[in-house]
């Protein structure tokens, strides 16, 4: 034993620990996709922590008894076998410890030679001065043998019986002691009577040592043997891919996504997609909209369906948003004190500088409240603030709060990016949208490394507590609850892209469906398309309740410049000579016809032509010019208020009786 330091010195010994395969894992360190060494091998990283008790005790016990005893070679076990050997006339049974076994898989021998035994004896002693139980075991369980390409515990556990191998059952961990032995004669997937029979080997010397009872190997030589390899999880392939690529040598990679919410959003956007049309794919990523954490992302329907192009990222796919960038234009609005939530708008035909928007359905609603023409979406009013915003000052607040704002070559922002005119990203439209949560600050999303920096502000509080109000009004999807998120949809020119965003008290989820190509899908739309599987995917994670909401000011209650906009150009007149003549104010009306039935109330002005009625803060469907409206009413108090064309404003109360 003198001489071992020297020769220790002298020839020390190769410990190679082979490269592993790179994993992506989520927050909690589930794995969520795993990629090939060079070689083509599936070695996936496990340290003995992470393995079953049962099959570290199952793999000493079967091979190495004296494991954590020996100083690499087991003497008893040498003279145990030289016995058996010489009175046989053959090799009965072996005397390799795991650690031998070990030196065996680093050095990547294969012949089984006198010299080539010995010199692993030496090794093995050589590789116990240098490393402790735990790293030996480390490194038998990263690199024996499974079958074909599949090599180390984990992988093992993964490829047949779709688990980790935390939690083993008695016979899959008596198969996965038996399969380093001979991996490639009893692999189950290709010879499953060979891996039984292996396997009942391991459980009859397991019986023989007491380590198991009779019952649990009957038990567990009842449990099928697993005939077919499984899939190695390929969870947020998109996302995988890219961060891969993005260091080339690092094998592990954690990332802020749930993998149970990832497979769920996958699977839905998998299931939806064959209803909406042929080559159409769909993208879903969730965010924390307090941390700014992403939760899940799902770049395509199916990753491997070329006709739907499953390779294309489509969270990170530049595309136009369509009508999802509105509320930014009425929070912008409300900020520079143009408009309040109940200030009314003309949604008529209008032309801006030769610019002419129409709404999707190519009608228009004449005069309609600020938050009315959001939920409705509609372009006119929404121009109209943008005109008077200005179209490059939306263009930089939206870079400013850190969202891609793609313009077409050689041009500037114009009135048409109010309607999706320009290029921007999934995902840069789910941070843009964790602003009214967050007091007009958006988040900045992330899904791995270090939390970005804050961003700048994109509203000032009190507008994003207004449009966040408006956007919990909108109207659910058929079949879903209202009021349960606030939202926005929005469809590109042509029906190429349909979006919905969303949001609870804690998560922002956006949604966009169409073509990866661009070419355009029949009818697509985000009412139709995109918002049902904005709503299946809340429910699939679980909605947190918002808080209450702020109750918007009434028109009539509004300041009265702030009761109807006026669109840039136009002037208020200062002068007022209008009037309502009927109901006189404070009065009381009872409208009983002769015979007892109920009558409309008959109002009249006097003055100026009248070119809005509202009831209690409601616009009434009265012709626009008209001094005299019908208008039905219940019992009770009432404030009817008149506005001219120019802004002048006039109100009274009543009781009906």
């Amino acid at each position: 034993m003198a001489a071992l330091p020297a020769l220790d010195r002298a020839f020390p010994p190769d410990i190679r620990r082979a490269e592993p395969s790179a994993v992506v894992v989520d927050r909690d360190g589930t794995l969520l996709r795993a990629f090939t060494d060079s070689g083509g091998r599936w070695r996936l990283p496990v340290t003995a922590a992470d393995v079953d008790p049962r099959f570290i005790e199952i793999l000493t016990a079967y091979e190495d008894q004296r494991f954590y005893e020996h100083a690499g070679v087991d003497p008893r076990a040498l003279l145990r076998a030289a016995g058996q050997a010489l009175a046989s006339g053959h090799i009965v049974s072996g005397a390799s410890t795991l650690t031998m076994q070990t030196v065996r898989l680093m050095t990547d021998a294969r012949d089984r030679t006198p010299w080539r035994k010995l010199n692993e004896m030496v090794r093995a002693v050589q590789v116990e001065r240098r490393l402790s139980k735990d790293e030996i075991l480390t490194i038998y369980l990263n690199q024996a043998p499974y079958g074909g390409n599949i090599e180390g515990v984990r992988a093992a556990a993964l490829a047949y019986f779709g688990r980790e191998p935390a939690r083993l059952t008695l016979a899959q961990a008596a198969l996965l002691v038996a399969l380093p032995q001979s991996p490639e004669a009893r692999r189950p997937d290709r010879n499953p009577q060979a891996a039984e029979a292996a396997r009942a080997r391991v459980l009859d010397r397991l019986l023989q040592r007491g380590v198991i009872t009779g019952r649990d190997a009957a038990e567990a030589k009842r449990e099928p043997v697993p005939t077919r390899r499984r899939a190695v999880p390929r969870l947020a392939p998109h996302l995988a891919r890219d961060l891969v690529a993005s260091a080339p040598g690092v094998t592990r990679f954690e990332t802020t996504l749930d993998a149970d919410w990832q497979a769920r959003l996958e699977a839905l956007a998998g299931e939806r997609v064959d209803l909406i049309g042929p080559n159409v794919s769909a993208a879903i990523l969730v965010a924390d909209a307090r941390t700014g954490e992403i939760r899940a992302s799902v770049g395509s329907a199916r990753f491997l369906d070329e006709r739907r192009a499953g390779h294309v990222d489509m969270v990170h796919a530049v595309r136009s948003p369509g009508s999802t960038l509105k509320p930014f234009i009425y929070g912008m609005a409300m900020e520079a004190g143009l408009i309040a939530a109940n200030t009314l708008l003309r949604d008529t035909p209008s032309t801006f500088a030769g610019y002419e928007p129409e709404n999707f359905d190519e009608t228009f609603q004449g005069l309609v409240t600020a938050s009315e023409a959001l939920r409705r979406s509609l372009n006119v009013p929404a121009v109209m603030l943008l005109d008077s915003l200005g179209a490059v000052r939306l263009a930089v607040r939206l870079q400013e709060a850190g969202a891609l704002v793609a313009l077409p070559p050689d041009k500037t922002a114009t009135l048409a990016i109010g309607l999706g005119g320009f290029g921007t990203r999934l995902e840069d439209l789910a941070e843009l949208y964790t602003a009214f949560g967050n007091r007009g600050r958006p988040v900045p999303l992330y899904s791995s490394g270090p939390r970005p920096p804050a961003n700048h502000r994109l509203l000032e509080p009190r507008a994003a507590a207004s449009i966040d109000a408006i956007l919990a009004e909108m109207k659910p999807p058929r079949n879903a609850r209202p009021g349960l998120i606030a939202y926005k949809t929005g469809t590109s020119y042509g029906y190429r892209d349909a979006w919905a965003v969303g949001y609870d008290a804690r998560h922002v989820i956006a949604v966009w469906v169409g073509r990866p190509d661009g070419t355009p899908v029949a009818q697509l739309t985000g009412w139709t398309d995109a918002a049902p599987l904005l709503f299946d995917a809340f429910a699939r994670i679980g909605i947190e309740p918002r808080p209450p909401r702020p109750v918007q000011t009434p028109t009539s209650e509004l300041p009265p410049p702030l009761q109807r906009f006026l669109p840039r150009g136009a002037q208020r007149d200062a002068e007022s000579d209008l009037a309502i003549a009927f109901p006189p104010a404070d009065a009381t009306v009872a409208l009983g016809g002769p015979g007892g039935e109920r009558m409309p109330l008959t109002a009249r002005v006097l003055g100026k032509r009248v070119d809005a009625w509202l009831l209690d803060g409601r616009p009434v469907d009265v012709r626009p010019g008209r001094r005299t409206a019908q208008i039905d009413v219940a019992t009770g108090p009432h404030t009817l208020t008149v506005v001219t064309a120019d802004g002048v404003s006039e109100r009274v109360t009543f009781t009906v009786e």
